[in-house]
């Protein structure tokens, strides 16, 4: 089931649905006007994101990946064929190298029917994405991995941070291509600067705001 969550205003609805078994939160967002929908990070149990998405009533126009770990984009191939090969935006291409392998990397967790991603459209810093009538920056934010990205939403105050930060913590850094020092300058150069008064969804556990981390969280207090 879909933990419904509600983006800064009326304009966009949040339903986020738990998948594999790092419980990473596939997050499907849609505008309210139009109907029109984005799922970001399918990082599998494809059945349960169609589930989510029939429930809402929504139609799902495209497939957003903040990066390119399995947990996160394993199952973003399957949803693209069951949903007609709508298309998917992101990461930045420095995660090619994870997409590449993501069928290696489920074997090695014990994770079957992940396949490899090949975006239809790679995502750099000031790109923009759009669903419906609903328009998103892209941040590129490397420390992770090199080609994560952020998807910030300025006018409702609202972001998808991917696993860059979370509540209380910041991403792991010692999986392939991850830096601790590149990660804190991306939080402290690109969400920081953001305003404290921006609520985010992050790849894992509940959500929080710039605010409340950039005053909580010790990786990035005093920043």
């Amino acid at each position: 089931m879909a933990n419904e969550a509600q983006t800064a205003t009326p304009k966009a609805r949040a339903a986020i649905i738990p998948v594999t078994a790092f419980e990473q939160n596939c997050t499907l967002i849609w505008c309210e006007v139009t109907k029109r929908a984005v799922v970001i990070d399918p990082g599998g149990d494809v059945p349960n994101i169609e589930q989510a998405i029939a429930q809402s009533g929504v139609t799902v126009e495209k497939i957003w990946l903040t990066h390119g770990h399995m947990d996160h984009a394993g199952g973003a191939a399957e949803l693209k064929e069951k949903l007609g090969g709508v298309p998917i935006e992101g990461p930045h291409i420095a995660d090619k190298f994870l997409l590449d392998n993501l069928i290696e990397s489920g074997r090695r967790f014990g994770m079957s029917g992940l396949r490899d991603v090949t975006p239809d459209r790679w995502l750099n810093e000031g790109d923009k994405v759009q669903v419906g009538e609903l328009t998103f920056d892209v941040l590129h934010c490397p420390g992770h991995s090199p080609g994560s990205v952020v998807f910030v939403h300025k006018e409702m105050r609202f972001a998808h941070v991917g696993d860059v930060l979370f509540s209380g913590s910041v991403g792991r850094t010692d999986l392939p291509g991850g830096d601790h020092a590149t990660l804190i300058n991306s939080i402290k150069t690109k969400l920081l600067p953001l305003g404290d008064d921006v609520n985010f969804i992050c790849g894992h556990g509940p959500g929080s705001s710039i605010g409340q981390e950039r005053q909580t969280n010790p990786f990035v207090v005093g920043a």
